[in-house]
């Protein structure tokens, strides 16, 4: 995509326009800008643990999705016979 050296200055002020306007907002709530706030929040929270699953609980998860597998299969040709009998 190429922009004219006009386009490219609008869309300069727009992004500072932009900018202000955030830094506005910042101030209104209490913040002092946009990644100050945001870092701010993200050290507020701890680092959330990765969950690990037993190999026991992924077998017993697989094996009921192939039960489940195997019970649609099961019922799907009951409607293609339907459909040639007619």
């Amino acid at each position: 995509m190429i922009l004219s050296s006009s386009q490219l200055r609008r869309a300069a002020a727009l992004q500072e326009k932009i900018e202000g306007l955030q830094q506005e907002l910042a101030q209104l709530l209490g913040g002092s800008s946009k990644s100050s706030a945001a870092s701010a929040s993200a050290a507020d929270k701890p680092a959330k643990k990765k969950r690990v699953m037993s190999a026991a609980a992924r077998k017993k998860i697989a094996d009921a999705q192939r039960k489940r597998w195997a019970k649609q299969k099961s019922a799907a040709p009951a409607p293609a016979a339907e459909k040639k009998a007619k």
